[in-house]
């Protein structure tokens, strides 16, 4: 289908899932949170007590996920085989899950067709680490956002903290450069920009800043 897509890629905790709602909403357009897959797929895994180095077993688990995508008041609600399990993978240990799964080129050939399957009428706008390189390398508009390790965890820690709950602002640091490592030198799909996306660094900018810059960019690609 000849449609259009958005493809926003970057490290964790740079502002892809806010700005990827904002501009689905906007757009009327699907929206794909794939983070949330590779999330789901460690979560389903070890419920069903899989090892997260079964390679084989975690691309079944991937293959066969239960999974909903719905918009809340402020997040995405993410459900598995019809439980709400939003928080579950939202926490730093399946963030760090994630991850581990994510590098595995079992699992991310169980999840590409599926990844692309999101793709419907009007459009998708597309959150993740590798839109614009793998899944949808011909997609519309390409965005690449970055922010530092140090910023990104002054954020993450600022979050936390409005949840009541404890955090070590040097460790979340550490545990987010370590992620940033691992996901970029991963053999397969990589973490990093696409030759032809725009980069946008949001270490100065605010969540509407960098929305109207991404805005700006699809309304001049696509004139919506």
């Amino acid at each position: 289908m000849n449609l259009p897509v958005i493809a926003v890629d970057g490290p964790s905790g740079v502002g892809k899932g806010t700005l990827c709602r904002r501009l689905a909403q906007v757009l009327g357009f699907h929206l794909l949170d794939s983070g949330s897959l590779y999330r789901l797929t460690a979560l389903a895994a070890e419920r069903a007590g899989v090892d997260l180095d079964d390679a084989a077993a975690l691309a079944a688990v991937a293959a066969a996920l239960d999974v909903d995508f719905a918009s809340g008041h402020d997040d995405l609600v993410v459900r598995l085989a019809g439980e709400d399990v939003t928080l579950a993978i939202r926490s730093e240990a399946a963030g760090m899950a994630a991850s581990h799964v994510a590098a595995l080129p079992a699992v991310r050939a169980a999840l590409l067709q599926r990844q692309r399957d999101f793709l419907q009428p009007p459009g998708l706008v597309a959150d993740g680490r590798d839109m614009g390189t793998t899944v949808f390398p011909h997609a519309t508009v390409k965005i690449f956002l970055t922010a530092s390790a140090a910023e990104r965890a002054r954020r993450r820690y600022k979050q936390l903290s409005e949840k009541g709950i404890d955090a070590n602002l040097a460790a979340l640091e550490k545990e987010i450069a370590e992620r940033d490592e691992r996901d970029a030198s991963r053999s397969a799909s990589p973490l990093k920009a696409a030759d032809d996306a725009v980069g946008i660094d949001t270490d100065h900018l605010d969540i509407t800043a960098v929305f109207e810059r991404a805005r700006a960019l699809v309304r001049g690609r696509i004139g919506i």
